[in-house]
Parts: C-alpha cells; structure tokens; sequence
C-alpha cells in the first residue's frame, strides 16, 4: 500500500461481513514495509504470470505491477469494497472476486504473492504445499503474515472476549481463530517438495500516537471477528475496555506515543527447474 495521507473516517462500523477500507488504509505505510521486503526476497528473474492472493485494496499489486511491469498480474480476494478500492487505483490490472482458500488458478504462475493474507485461513499444512503445487516450474511462493498472537494487542482481545456480556459469542471465536505454524512447521511441510526456502522473521517497531491508533490499526483487521458479532452499544464497550487494558501494556514513551511490536514471518519456496 503505497504511503498517502491518512484517510478521513466516518464511523468505524460497517457491514460486518466486509472490510473497513479506510480504517486498513490509515496505517498502509506501515503495513507496506512488510510487504516490500517480502517482494525484495523473490528470486530476481522475470515471471510471466503473477498472482497477489489476498490482494487486499491493491498495495501489494501496486508494488508487484512496478517490479514486474512486463508480466501478466492478476490481483485475487474475497472482498467487493477491498476490490473495489484496488480498481480504482490500478484501473489497467485485472481483479477477480474469489475465496482464496479454494483458489486455483487456470494457468500455473510464476509467483504467487500471498502478503498478510494467508493467517485468515485454516490448515496450514495442506495449504501451503498445495499452493506450492500451483506453481509453474521455478515459481516462488511468496508469503507474509502476522506472527503475533501471543503479542499484548492479540491476548488482550482474547482477555476482554473472555470477560464480559458478550462471552458467549466471543469465546467461540477466540478458541478457534485460525493460527499460524512455527517457522520449523513450513520447512517440514514444503523442504519434502523440493522446495527451496528461505524463512525469517522480521519485529516491526511502528511509533503510534497513542493506544486510540493501536485500536484503530486492529479494528481495520484483527478486531473484525471480535466486534462483527456485537450491535454498536456492545461494540463501543468493547473497546473501551480493550483500550483500557492496551494502555497498561503499552505504556506511552516521553513525547508521548507508544511503541507497537509487529512481529511477521516471512516464506520464499521456490520450485526448481523453470
């Protein structure tokens, strides 16, 4: 997501089956980082076919299209308002509305770019080496996600789910949000494929104004699941407790902003041959 001003927003509720587009873009800049250095560990050679799965409002697209201006680039999600927020800014790129975790592609591409998108879907050790599967020979998969569950901002959710009048809808949802592997499960699931890896993990250091940004930054992604179940009275309780909490475990830095830990791992599988 390319930097820019911060979006003005109207209210932080939508549909609850939909993404909050100005509440995601109001951090892109931050989360841009992520996805370029990702994009700077794919093999440098020159694919002819490009998939950004889970593209999101169309950053990592933007970024994909600059790199690679000569290959064909399909940007792939399941989102009408994240979809549409991405035509619009790169209206010569081809979309398709589709559930990324049954995604196939007609014809096997050269890289698949999965950045931030993959943590919303279960099974792991089927998913990844099937998309390494898709690839054509010597394709790359490319993958990014938050590794931060076990951070102060994502057990705190899951504290204020479990504590509350809202506990018997939340609770469900906070023992079966989807969950990552360890960096040793992707190398035990692809390396047998004859996969070449390169694995890391990367702890961002993003300086926000404030637990209210902290807030914000999740109730654009990781609060959606939490919040999407409650009317706007429970919702706005949520919160508050949540940013209580948030303020505790986040304690602000003398000119007054908070420093926000952002742990991500990162997956490069490149097949060989091609």
């Amino acid at each position: 997501m390319a930097p820019g001003d911060t979006p003005e927003i109207a209210s932080p509720f939508i549909d609850a089956n939909e993404w909050d587009v100005a509440l995601y873009l109001k951090f892109e800049k931050e989360r841009v980082r992520a996805a370029t250095d990702l994009l700077a560990h794919v093999p440098t050679r020159s694919p002819r076919r490009i998939v950004d799965l889970g593209c999101g409002p169309g950053a990592s697209t933007r970024l994909l299209a600059t790199r690679f201006p000569e290959a064909e680039l399909i940007g792939v999600d399941s989102s009408d308002h994240m979809l549409a927020s991405a035509r619009a800014r790169l209206p010569d790129i081809r979309f398709e509305k589709r559930d990324i975790a049954a995604w196939r592609p007609a014809t096997p591409p050269d890289l698949i770019f999965a950045n931030s998108s993959l943590q919303w879907l279960r099974d792991h050790h089927e998913l990844t080496p099937r998309l390494y599967s898709l690839l054509a020979e010597g394709g790359s998969l490319a993958v990014q996600m938050p590794d931060n569950r076990h951070e102060p901002s994502h057990a705190l959710m899951r504290m204020v789910a479990a504590d509350g009048p809202w506990v018997d809808r939340l609770l469900p949802i906070a023992k079966t949000r989807a969950v990552i592997g360890a960096y040793s499960d992707y190398y035990r699931w692809l390396k047998p494929l004859g996969a070449k890896l390169q694995i890391w993990q990367t702890t961002y250091v993003h300086a926000l104004n404030g637990v209210g940004e902290l807030v914000d930054w999740f109730r654009g992604s990781g609060l959606r699941p939490f919040l999407n179940p409650l009317d706007e009275c429970e919702r706005e309780q949520f919160i508050a407790r949540y940013m209580e909490e948030l303020a505790a475990a986040y304690p602000s830095e003398p000119d007054g902003r908070v420093l926000f830990l952002y742990p991500r791992l990162f997956i490069v599988a490149t097949k060989p041959g091609g």
